[in-house]
This record gives structure tokens, C-alpha cells and sequence, in this order.
């Protein structure tokens, strides 16, 4: 896909990635454990367009998202583009059989093959441009069937280029025994930041690209999330459990917000696109997934791909 936004080739692939790409996390809907309440499809395919009209060119999505809602509605908004940005989506992670729209960690070599066949139908894709591993289990032996098989998706050219998620440097490590990282997907964000001890500086020696999931923590340092808005989440919005959106981390992280505000005023940026500016400060960090649900929510956010801050203000942004 053509772009005029600045891009960054992801780890030693060939992919070169915008700053910021599309999360499709909360298009997949309410209808599972992990949703973000009920979510319009035509809305959905609206925001997706809107970012590539921006020049995003990668959308971020996975199967458990709404259990392949997410993936069907990303293969209906890219219906017809013949300028088509990278699709990367995930396996590992399968319905549990209950009734509460639970997920269960699966990696073994027969559910990733299944998934990635799966996928490839959703998306109506002939090949996915980066694969990747959604979580670990709890058992560090079962990386070993589980890359293989990814491996040899890669090696069957139905996927491009294989990569983890929210895996540790140890488990890094392992599955590197077999076959290169591409990439890893953390979360990182002002909130979040465990990454920043070991994880992030292995990936800077290894040159493993790094894609961060959830730079505003799940909207949390948008700028638009009030005490009230958090009190009237849904059920089905797995925000409304969340500590963070609780006391007393919600006291810390609204005033973490008002310093957003404040650096952002001075550019004419949203809190929001300071928050995602502050996760790519470091050259470590490719790319960072920035979700929307609307062509509007989209707008708001992406300044963050060309906004850089100041040593001045990520130190006044820290505290």
C-alpha cells in the first residue's frame, strides 16, 4: 500500500509499517469474554477505511476477536481496495465450550494449522503478512510443537512471516531456538510499562520488531474517558472490570491524563495522540496498535503518526 506517512521496516521482514496501525480489537464486538460492548459493523468498516485513507497501511486483528467476527468485518472493509494494506491477525487462543464466551490457550500444532486455514477464509487472504502466537501457555514446552507449526506455515507460504505476543524474553529465546521472532506484540503504555527492563532491550539486540498493543490503555488515556462514562460501560464491555478503570489506580491514571492534556494543547494534539507519541519515543518500538470504532475516533488519534515529543515533555509527561 502506498503511503505518504513515514514507515519502519518491522524487525529484519520486509514489511515497512506506519507508525501507528489499526487495531480491530473491539470490532469484534460484545458477544465474548473479552469485548468491548456492542459494536456496529458498517461503523467498523467505516473507521478501517477512514485509517487507510489517512495512510495507515496495517490493520492489527485475531481471531478470538469476537470468535472471527473481527476478521470478517476487516475482510468487508478491504472488500474492493486494490491498494491493500498488510493484514496481521493471531492463533492460540479458541472458544472454551462454556457459555460465558470464554477463550482457551491453545497452541498445539492441529489447532494452529486449523485456525491459520480458518483465518485465511475470514479474511479472504491467499497469504497473511504476520502471523502471531497470542499468548503462551503456562507450560514453556508447548512453544516447541507451537512455532514449529508456524514455522511451516511460513515455509507452506500460507503466512509471511511468523511473530509472538505477550510473550517473555525467556520464552522469546525459545522459540528462537527454531526459527527466527519476527516480532513481538506487548503491551505498553505510560500504565504499563514492565516491558521496558528486559523485554524491550532483547528486541533491540535481536532486532525483533516490536508492535504495542494498547498505547492508550484501552482508551483509558484517550482523553475522552470520564468517571462517568466508566460507570455507564456496559456489562459486555470488559473495560468495566478492569483495575484500571477502578480505584484507586483510576485517581492516578485520570491525573496521568490532565498532563496528557496539557503537552497536547500546546500542539493542537489530542491526550490520546500524546499517549501513543510517548510509547514510540523509543526507535525499539515499530509500531503501536491504535484501535477506533468510528471514522471519528480514528481522526482523533492519527496525529500520533507523525508526532514527536520533546526530552522536556516525556519528562514532564513521567512526573
Amino acid at each position: 500500500m502506498q503511503t505518504t506517512l513515514q514507515t519502519r521496516r518491522l524487525g529484519t521482514t520486509d514489511l515497512h509499517i506506519t507508525a501507528i496501525g489499526f487495531g480491530a480489537w473491539a470490532i469484534g464486538g460484545g458477544d465474548w469474554q473479552f469485548g468491548w460492548g456492542d459494536q456496529e459493523d458498517a461503523q467498523s468498516i467505516a473507521a478501517i477505511r477512514r485509517a487507510l485513507e489517512h495512510g495507515v497501511n496495517w490493520i492489527d486483528t485475531a481471531a478470538v476477536y469476537g470468535f472471527g467476527r473481527s476478521e470478517e468485518v476487516v475482510a468487508k472493509a478491504l472488500d474492493g481496495v486494490t491498494d491493500r494494506p498488510y493484514v496481521f491477525t493471531k492463533c492460540g487462543l479458541v472458544p472454551s465450550g462454556k457459555n460465558d464466551g470464554s477463550p482457551v490457550e491453545n497452541i498445539s500444532r492441529a489447532s494452529i494449522v486449523a485456525e491459520c486455514e480458518a483465518s485465511l477464509k475470514r479474511l479472504r487472504v491467499d497469504a497473511i503478512d504476520l502471523y502471531q502466537i497470542h499468548w503462551p501457555t503456562d507450560e514453556i514446552a508447548d512453544i516447541d510443537e507451537a512455532w514449529a507449526a508456524m514455522d511451516e506455515l511460513k515455509q507452506s507460504g500460507k503466512v509471511r512471516n511468523i511473530g509472538v505476543s505477550n510473550f517473555n524474553v525467556e520464552e522469546l529465546k525459545r522459540a528462537e531456538r527454531l526459527a527466527p521472532v519476527a516480532s513481538l506484540q506487548p503491551p505498553y503504555s505510560l500504565v504499563k510499562r514492565r516491558v521496558e527492563k528486559e523485554i524491550l532491550p532483547y528486541c533491540r539486540e535481536q532486532n525483533i520488531g516490536v508492535i504495542a498493543y494498547s498505547p492508550m490503555q484501552s482508551g483509558l488515556l484517550s482523553g475522552t474517558m470520564t468517571r462517568e462514562r466508566i460507570e455507564k460501560l456496559p456489562a459486555n464491555d470488559w473495560r468495566s472490570k478492569s483495575d484500571e478503570f477502578r480505584e484507586p489506580k483510576l485517581t492516578r491514571n485520570l491525573a496521568l491524563v490532565d498532563r496528557l492534556r496539557t503537552v497536547g494543547a500546546r500542539h493542537g494534539r489530542s491526550a490520546g495522540e500524546v499517549a501513543i507519541a510517548w510509547t514510540l519515543r523509543d526507535p525499539v518500538v515499530t509500531g503501536a496498535i491504535v484501535g477506533g470504532r468510528s471514522p471519528e475516533q480514528v481522526d482523533g488519534v492519527i496525529g500520533a503518526a507523525s508526532f514527536r515529543l520533546t526530552p522536556a515533555e516525556i519528562a514532564e509527561i513521567e512526573g
